[in-house]
C-alpha cells in the first residue's frame, strides 16, 4: 500500500502513517526528531494536555534550581538543609515576586538567580506566544453525520451525506472536496491505495448556516459504479470529506474533514428529514436526528 499522512475514523489527521481501516501501518526508515516538532505539537495538543506539560515543566525547573540553591548553600534566612525553602525561594525567583524574607547571600547564588531570572523571563515569553497561538487558532464546529448513505435521490443513485454548522457564526464562502481511498492490487503484486475524486452536485454554497446534505451521484463516471458492500470492506474503501470557508465573525479560513468507513456506509437508505417550518415563521433544525437514517425499499 501507498499513501500520506492518517485518516482515522473520525477523520483526524495524524502523522506518519496510514490507517483509514484501523489498522495501522508502520512505516521504516524514517529519523524521528521528537522535539523538531515540539511547538507544533503544543499548538495541536488539548488545553488540559498543555497545561499539565506546562505545570510539570515549572515544577521542574524550579526543582533543579532549588538542589542549586541547596548545593550552594546560599539562601539567606532559610532554613538550613531545607529543600521546600529553597524550592519556594526558586518559585519567588522565577515568577519575580520577592517577598523579602529570603535573599541569596553569595557571588555563586546570586550568579544563579540571574540564571533562572533569565530562564524564567524566556520561558514566560514562550508561554505567552504558545497560548496566544492556541487562543487566536481558528478552528470550525462543523457537524458531520455519523454515517453516509446509499439510495436513490430524485431518480438517481447516489452516495450522501449531511453536514452542519453548529456555531451562530456564518461561514462564508464554503468549498467541499470529497475523495474515495481504495486499495488496488498491482499488476506486478501488492496494492497500492488510489486516491478517486468524488464528483458533487454541489460543491460550494454562498454560506453555511443551516444543514448541507452532500450529494454525490454513482453514475459511470463515478468510482463507485458497480461497487457493493462486500468490495467496499474488501478493498477497504473510505470516503474522505474536507469542507474549508471563511468564519464570519474572525474573518480568518477554517476547516473541517470526516471519513466514511465501508462499515459506516449504509446502503439502500436516506436521511431523515431534520429541517421543517416554524409556525412562527422561519425553520427549525432539529439535531437530535441529525444522524438518523432509514432503509428504504
Amino acid at each position: 500500500m501507498s499513501g500520506s499522512g492518517k485518516v482515522g475514523r473520525r477523520g483526524h489527521p495524524t502523522v506518519g502513517s496510514l490507517d483509514y481501516d484501523g489498522t495501522p501501518i508502520t512505516l521504516q526508515g524514517l529519523q524521528r526528531r521528537p522535539f523538531r516538532d515540539g511547538y507544533h505539537y503544543l499548538v495541536n495538543a488539548s488545553w488540559p494536555t498543555v497545561l499539565l506539560l506546562i505545570a510539570a515543566a515549572f515544577g521542574a525547573a524550579n526543582t533543579l534550581f532549588a538542589l542549586g540553591y541547596l548545593a550552594l548553600g546560599g539562601i539567606a534566612n532559610a532554613r538550613r538543609g531545607s529543600f521546600v525553602d529553597a524550592f519556594f525561594f526558586s518559585v519567588q525567583t522565577m515568577a519575580t515576586i520577592g517577598y523579602g524574607t529570603m535573599a541569596p547571600r553569595s557571588a555563586a547564588a546570586n550568579l544563579l538567580v540571574t540564571l533562572q531570572a533569565l530562564t524564567g523571563g524566556v520561558c514566560l515569553a514562550l508561554m505567552t506566544g504558545l497560548v496566544f497561538a492556541k487562543f487566536s487558532r481558528p478552528t470550525s464546529r462543523v457537524r458531520f453525520s455519523n454515517v453516509a448513505v446509499i439510495g436513490d435521490y430524485r431518480g438517481r443513485r447516489c452516495l450522501m451525506l449531511r453536514m452542519a454548522n453548529e456555531r451562530d457564526a456564518l461561514i462564508v464562502q464554503p468549498q467541499l472536496y470529497a475523495v474515495l481511498l481504495r486499495a488496488e492490487p498491482e499488476d506486478n503484486g501488492g496494492y497500492f491505495v488510489r486516491v478517486h475524486d468524488l464528483h458533487l452536485v454541489r460543491d460550494r454554497h454562498v454560506f453555511l448556516s443551516l444543514s448541507w446534505l452532500v450529494v454525490h451521484p454513482i453514475d459511470e463516471r463515478s468510482p463507485l459504479h458497480g461497487a457493493t458492500p462486500d468490495s467496499l470492506s474488501r478493498d477497504r474503501a473510505a470516503v474522505v470529506v474536507s469542507l474549508t470557508g471563511i468564519d464570519e465573525a474572525l474573518s480568518q479560513t477554517v476547516y473541517a474533514q470526516h471519513s466514511y468507513l465501508a462499515d459506516e456506509i449504509l446502503w439502500d437508505a436516506r436521511f431523515v428529514d431534520i429541517i421543517g417550518p416554524r409556525r412562527e415563521g422561519g425553520w427549525l433544525l432539529d439535531y437530535s436526528r441529525f444522524d438518523d437514517a432509514r432503509k428504504v425499499g
